[in-house]
């Protein structure tokens, strides 16, 4: 059975993106099957991974409007290791396509039933707001696998994509819990960084992933060679800490609760997690 997670961060510019992309890398590195999906409409993910987003004939989007199956629309990318579901601008469309249909919301959830047993596990890379596309991608999860910066207003958008994920728990997907928050872009050279980061496990314990992706000049060159990093330049720290990261995933999915256990998905922690943010 597949594990399914979404990348998820209603904070724009917190490497969601690169997060997927090089995650999907580093557990196709060590073995594992993988599935990206690209939901957004801009395609990053599906670029960043080697495929071409104009070359498709098959997108998520027909995916969506139930006119390809996901075997049908994946295409391997063969510099990566893994599968890709593809996106690109036809799938801004979809927002106002999917209004009317019945069971919107649930619509890519009954695509990747039919592939279950086909992977190890499902990436979705959702965009950065609170659209039907990203609704799609919550109610297919069974986590969301939260990156962020170590920074006051990170803090912020944290409080409210956790209250989204306890609304969408409550209603639509009762399976759906935080996996990990996980902290990209650290310089434990400032000061504040180390101070948020000392919170977040403070507050979250187990919930912040023993891996810390740093920030490095690789990962930021590697999408403009349509790779993720950890094809890039596979001996470049940032690469090297996601190649971690993947095998903490393997790890931590191991300990998850079987689907249809209900998990608290974070308390009330990130209210007081923001107010004690310290001062600029």
């Amino acid at each position: 059975m597949a594990k399914i997670f979404c990348v998820a961060n209603q904070k724009g510019g917190v490497g969601k993106t690169t997060t997927t992309v090089n995650l999907a890398a580093g557990l196709a590195k060590i073995g594992q099957r993988v599935l990206m999906v690209d939901l957004d409409p801009q395609g990053n993910a599906t670029m960043g991974s080697g495929v071409d987003k104009r070359s498709l004939e098959l997108t998520v989007y027909d995916v969506l409007l139930e006119s390809a199956s996901v075997k049908e629309a994946a295409v391997h990318s063969d510099k990566c290791g893994y599968w890709v579901l593809g996106a690109n601008r036809e799938l801004a469309g979809a927002e106002v396509e999917l209004v009317t249909l019945e069971h919107r919301e649930k619509r890519l959830k009954a695509a990747l039933a039919e592939v279950d047993g086909d992977y190890d596990f499902v990436l979705i890379d959702c965009p950065p707001s609170l659209s039907m596309l990203t609704l799609n991608g919550l109610c297919s999860a069974h986590g969301v696998i939260v990156p962020m910066q170590c920074e006051y207003f990170a803090l912020e958008g944290l409080t409210d994509l956790v209250n989204t994920i306890k609304q969408v728990h409550a209603n639509l997907n009762t399976d759906l819990q935080i996996i990990g928050l996980l902290r990209v872009m650290f310089d434990p050279r400032i000061t504040l960084q180390q101070q948020v980061s000392d919170q977040l496990k403070g507050h979250f314990g187990d919930k912040v992933f023993n891996s810390v992706i740093p920030r490095n000049v690789r990962l930021a060159e590697a999408p403009s060679y349509g790779l993720p990093g950890v094809v890039f330049d596979p001996a470049a720290k940032g690469s090297q800490a996601f190649v971690e990261f993947a095998q903490e995933m393997v790890e931590r999915v191991q300990t998850m609760p079987a689907p249809g256990t209900v998990q608290a998905t974070a308390g009330s922690a990130p209210d007081s997690v923001v107010k004690m943010a310290p001062a600029a």
